[in-house]
Parts: structure tokens; sequence; C-alpha cells
């Protein structure tokens, strides 16, 4: 499929051949939540922890006489039924990863791709820079384009002067094509490709 490249100043600047392999395909909306799911389960941290009855610093001595009192029979004041006591099934450390195939992987960014081109929110650019990088002007060039929410993916080397002077526009991110994931592809309305980007992912996909 053939796509119209705009540059930052939305002028017209050719267009760019898209393979079907990777752009073309009908989204499957499994695949994605999987993906999604994989991505959300590995970044959580998991490092919240409750002390058990075996680690909280309490006295063992039986608390009163077994027989006699009318009242439960207790012996240490280490129970999560006491106030200070451990937590019987509390939250461990631990890790949340699950594991995905990278053919799950792999094929979770190419319906992830294939979502924003089937509903015309992908946008290719020829390059993400600008003589002047300030934030003024880099907002200035995604108001002419449209965008307010977006996710720029450019080559192996991101313009520093780009990237800082986007990093403080609400809603705007700006990744290197080695950092492209589908969460973050479908969390953002749209989705915007520089030709370096472009041929990075049909030379990874070949």
């Amino acid at each position: 499929m053939k796509l119209d490249v705009k540059t930052l100043e939305a002028k017209a600047a050719g267009s760019v051949e898209l393979s079907d392999a990777i752009f073309g395909l009908d989204p499957r909306t499994d695949i994605l939540h999987r993906v999604v799911q994989w991505q959300l389960n590995k970044r959580q941290q998991g490092t919240h922890q409750a002390k058990t009855r075996a680690e909280v610093s309490r006295t063992t001595k039986k608390m009163y006489r077994q027989k006699g009192t009318g009242g439960a029979r207790h012996g240490s004041r280490k129970p999560g039924l006491f106030v200070g006591g451990g937590k019987a099934f509390g939250p461990r450390f631990r890790s949340h990863e699950t594991a995905l195939n990278k053919k799950v992987r792999a094929l979770g960014l190419k319906h992830a791709l294939s979502t924003k081109v089937k509903a015309s929110e992908l946008i290719i650019v020829d390059k993400a820079e600008l003589a002047e990088a300030k934030t003024k002007s880099v907002k200035a060039a995604l108001d002419k384009l449209g965008l307010v929410n977006a996710l720029i993916i450019d080559g192996a080397a991101l313009n520093e002067g780009f990237a800082k002077a986007a990093r403080n526009i609400p809603n705007i991110d700006v990744l290197p094509i080695q950092g492209i994931n589908v969460y973050d592809i479908l969390r953002r309305k749209n989705l915007v490709l520089t030709k370096a980007a472009v041929e990075a992912l049909e030379a990874r996909f070949k």
C-alpha cells in the first residue's frame, strides 16, 4: 500500500510504499490483548510484602493459662488475630512477569501498526527534526499536522533537540525505533513514523 509522506510543516514530501505483511493485516484484538497484558505484567514491580507471623517481632510467651479464664485458648501474640500480629496470606515479593512467545510479540506489533492504518491514524513524515528545536516550534508543527495525542517513532538515533522540545508537550511521546511497542502505540490516538522508522521496521520483519 502507498501512503503520502509529509514534512513537520504539513507539506507534501512524496510517498512511501508500505508492506502489506506489516501494515495491512486484519487486526485481532485477542493478540493485541495478550501482548499488552504481557507488557503490563512485566513492568509491575511486585515489591509489596507483608510480614507473616514468623517475621513479626512479638513475644512468644503464652498469654495466660490454658484453662479457667473463660476466654479462648491462646499462645503467642504473633497471629494476625492480634494487633501487631503477622498477616495471613498477605502480599509477598514476587515477579508478576508472564511468558509470551517471540512470534506472538512480533505479530502483536504488526497488528498494532495495522490497527492504526485501518483507522487512518498513521502519519508518515520525512524526518522528526526542526531547525529551531524549541517546544513552541514543535507544538506549532504538530498543530499543523492536527496532532494533540500522538506517538512519534524515529530511526535508531533520535534528534536530541526535537526529543527534548517535545518532552514538554502533554500527550506527545517520542521514541527511537528500538522502543516501539504495542502498549504505547495503542494508548496514543495517532502514530507518526519517520521514513527511517518505516525502513527499520521493514528490515526487522524481513
